[in-house]
């Protein structure tokens, strides 16, 4: 090999990692030497700088509608979503010079998209110290882009460039396979590659079963090959992982749970923060290339596989809009860790958990990876949303939903959602406060809409995305994210002084309404001792009050 195409990474003996810069000329430097690469830039990110796209194909061809036509499998890298876990940044060009140089066979069944760098910001915020749990490199980027938000937790939500960038390159590669790197967290263990694969039920029965039965043993076996014991991402946090653990429950916030929304079977790698960078960079490379084998050994299979995924979610008529872990149904997996301990801290004086290296075992743990299906919705026939609510209008469009937009001011019957109760998180959280437990009741009733608003119809690819987004009560949908906030605060208030004539008047023309006051009187004393109270009642039960306070501005038109 040539020393001018060696990367800093093997020039420092894993101990450095590229800079942002240094990344980009190196693939700029590749895309000039060989024809079966091509450097791509997208929409721009927070940085100011645009989001890079390697294409990869032996053919030569670089078009992907092209490459679905010819059933090849598109396997999508993305590195640097947290640059100070710069691992696959480094795998990943010696991965592709390797391919290029013919000493990694690339199949003509398989091509690849990869993202060079997707936190750019982060990547540019160089230091040795922010990364305190981890082994190296010497310095690296930080956990938050230019706006410091996470970028993985923004896949549903897009507040940031570099999210709405990347949803312009999902969907222009609607990759078959997508794998964002990363360095895990948590416990110490023996194993330096851990591995999340999109929690199996979310896949749907068809292609969670097919990976967990076919297509991720493969890859245990293809990395078992290439000398390194890869378990199960540890999915516990300073606690003991020899009792057992779970897999990780992805929310469409992250790119592997936004990836399975669309049928694109996901995973993360995460390799151990306190294993040393060389060995880290190393694990993740020969997994690129087990991923590559895998891909070109299953194509067939996987694409038949997923097309009829997609399919069934075209088709499918009830949607789960979240997960609970079954406690009763687990894997027995080999997991080698270290037996945990007690000590006195010479900081605090207090005990501390502390891992014991000259203690190392190998068990059978338990791997709780069965979710059960939770708050299951109907699909409706389509969803009616307001042109007003262009934000959440644009996040739908830029993730290539289908939509129609009204022809003339229409009166429509819709079901309709009123929020009676939430919970919103008292901090901000990635630049939102959540709302969770939502609570409400459902009506139909006749609405008018306006010439322009927007008719959803729930019958194509994105079904999952478009009902788990949109139901009131998604784990991560809109609603979740405070995007409706506006429909919480009423806009028009009352004097009681001017209110209570009214009031009065109009519970002579409603004796219905009197009688419920007088029987909510009776069996609450804190409301019949409260004169705002039962002013208050009156008016959200008559024509003054306004309808839109509370109602959720994504209406359900019903099968």
């Amino acid at each position: 090999m040539a020393n001018a195409q060696q990367t800093i990474f093997e020039k420092t003996n894993g101990r450095e990692t590229a800079t942002y810069f240094e990344v980009i000329d190196y693939y700029t430097s590749l895309a000039k030497k060989s024809d079966i690469i091509k450097l791509e830039t997208k929409g721009l990110t927070d940085s100011g700088y645009p989001l890079h796209l390697i294409l990869i194909s032996n053919d030569k061809q670089f078009d992907p509608e092209v490459w679905h036509k010819l059933n090849k499998i598109v396997l999508m890298i993305n590195n640097g979503i947290h640059p100070g876990e710069p691992d696959g940044i480094d795998a990943s060009m010696m991965l592709v010079r390797d391919i290029i140089n013919k000493k990694v066979s690339l199949p003509d069944n398989v091509v690849i998209g990869l993202i060079p760098v997707y936190n750019i910001g982060g990547a540019l915020n160089r230091s040795g110290f922010s990364r305190v749990n981890q082994e190296g490199p010497l310095e690296y980027g930080f956990r938050g882009n230019a706006q410091n938000r996470d970028l993985n937790r923004d896949f549903t939500k897009n507040d940031t460039k570099n999210a709405q960038s990347f949803a312009e390159i999902f969907h222009y590669l609607n990759p078959d396979v997508l794998v964002d790197t990363h360095v895990s967290d948590g416990a110490d263990y023996q194993h330096t590659m851990t591995l999340i694969t999109t929690q199996y039920n979310k896949q749907g029965p068809l292609l969670g079963a097919w990976v967990k039965k076919t297509y991720e043993p493969a890859l245990y076996q293809g990395m078992k090959n290439k000398n390194h014991d890869m378990v199960h991402y540890v999915n516990v946090d300073g606690t003991d992982p020899s009792v057992g653990f779970n897999q990780f429950n992805d929310a469409p916030r992250y790119s592997s749970g936004y990836a399975a929304l669309f049928n694109t079977i996901s995973f993360m790698p995460e390799t151990h923060m306190l294993k040393p960078y060389k060995a880290r960079t190393e694990s993740t490379y020969d997994l690129l290339i087990t991923l590559i084998e895998t891909n070109a050994r299953f194509a067939k299979e996987l694409k038949e596989i997923r097309k009829k995924a997609i399919e069934n979610t075209i088709r499918q008529q009830e949607f789960p809009l979240s997960w609970k872990l079954d406690p009763n149904q687990f894997t027995n997996i080999t997991f080698k860790g270290y037996e945990p301990g007690i000590r006195i801290s010479k900081v605090t004086g207090l005990p501390i958990l502390y891992y014991d290296h000259s203690k190392p075992f190998t068990k059978q743990v338990k791997f709780f990876d069965v979710y059960n299906a939770q708050n299951i919705v109907n699909r409706p026939k389509a969803y009616v949303i307001p042109q007003g609510w262009w934000k959440v209008i644009d996040i739908l469009s830029l993730n290539k939903v289908k939509m129609k937009r009204l022809e003339n001011d229409s009166v429509i019957e819709v079901t309709s959602f009123r929020i009676e109760n939430l919970k919103s998180m008292p901090n901000s959280y990635e630049g939102h406060h959540k709302n969770t437990k939502v609570e409400g009741s459902w009506t139909k009733e006749k609405i008018q809409f306006l010439k322009g608003d927007y008719l959803i119809d729930v019958n194509q690819e994105s079904n999952r995305y478009i009902v788990e987004m949109l139901e009131p009560m998604g784990d991560d949908s809109f609603l979740s994210w405070n995007f409706f906030d506006g429909i919480m605060q009423a806009k028009e208030y009352y004097s009681d002084y001017r209110w209570e004539p009214v009031a009065e008047k109009f519970l002579e023309e409603n004796p219905a309404l009197r009688a419920e006051l007088e029987k909510k009187k009776k069996e609450n004393s804190e409301f019949a001792n409260s004169s705002s109270a039962q002013l208050n009642f009156v008016f959200i039960n008559s024509p003054w009050y306004e309808p839109t306070h509370k109602r959720y501005p994504v209406f359900r038109i019903e099968q």
